[in-house]
């Protein structure tokens, strides 16, 4: 896992967690990313809206926002076996 502010549109992992400190759905996510990117072996990172404006304007209020290929795969609250299954199937 890795941390950075590249564009949205610019992927260096394969997946992406949009979020912030001290949230606690964007920590719960970053679990979930984690066991399952960890499961697939699949690289992730973490980007934090507070340290990139041009996150901040597109997903303020969706946090966290999970990224699968520079897509946006789900927002709140990332659904495990639907990651799973598209991670296992690439």
């Amino acid at each position: 896992m890795t941390s950075d502010s590249t564009s949205p549109g610019t992927l260096g992992a394969r997946v992406r967690v949009i979020g912030r400190d001290g949230c606690h759905l964007c920590a719960d996510a970053e679990v979930v990313i984690a066991r399952v990117c960890a499961e697939t072996n699949t690289d992730f990172e973490v980007c934090s809206i507070d340290s990139d404006p041009e996150l901040a304007d597109l997903y303020w209020e969706k946090i966290p926002v999970i990224l699968v290929d520079g897509a946006v795969f789900d927002f709140w609250r990332v659904n495990e076996e639907r990651l799973r299954e598209k991670l296992g199937s690439s």
